[in-house]
């Protein structure tokens, strides 16, 4: 039998075992930190490009606003239409809109506004629509979103609700009128019974 020659392992220093140690830890937290940069969700861009003036909205509020939203290649697929309000002076202008029913980006981008401000928002799709755009949309699947957004005023909800419906009583009231606009004039007195 062949003899096998033995070579004597040398100890490792303290030294060394501590720079393993850390050479490890070193790793292992560059890797956590690249996988949780690549699964964090996208974040809202907001730019002003009109200053603003007041508050900022809150959870809960309707805003009223004037928006297109794009695509990234540039192709419109909604625009706010003018609210031709029957009763001027009652509603803010804009399109009304209550901030818990918006998609979250859009909400997270609002906000941050305030009355008067002109802002583009970028939204990314997990923070839009995702993989599921509405049925009949013209947005794709896992779209990023880009509004042109103006915040033309917003309140609390109660007192939007409050504010509609004295506009429906304005309305009821103006229908009710005859065209001239003015009250219904009161019916004349009858006439008295010719004596006999």
């Amino acid at each position: 039998m062949a003899e096998v020659t033995r070579v004597p392992l040398q100890p490792v220093s303290r030294n060394s075992l501590i720079m393993l140690f850390l050479g490890i830890l070193i790793g292992a937290l560059i890797a956590g930190g690249a996988a949780w940069w690549m699964a964090r969700p996208g974040s809202v861009d907001v730019e002003e490009t009109q200053a603003g003036t007041g508050g900022n909205p809150k959870e809960g509020d309707v805003v009223f606003v004037s928006y297109v939203g794009k695509l990234d290649d540039g192709t419109e697929f909604d625009r706010s239409q003018p609210t031709p309000w029957p009763i001027p002076g009652i509603m803010p202008e804009g399109t009304p809109m209550q901030l818990d029913g918006v998609v979250p980006g859009f909400k997270e981008a609002i906000l941050q506004m305030q009355k008067g401000g002109k802002y583009t928002v970028t939204i990314p799709a997990d923070k839009a629509y995702g993989a599921m755009p509405p049925p009949g949309s013209p947005i794709p699947p896992n779209a990023d979103l880009t509004f042109e957004i103006e915040l033309l005023d917003f309140m609390p909800l109660a007192d939007a609700e409050a504010k509609f419906l004295q506009l429906q009583a304005a309305m009821a009231q103006q229908q009710a009128a005859p065209e001239g606009g003015a009250a219904p004039a009161p019916a004349p007195a009858p006439a008295p019974a010719p004596a006999e």
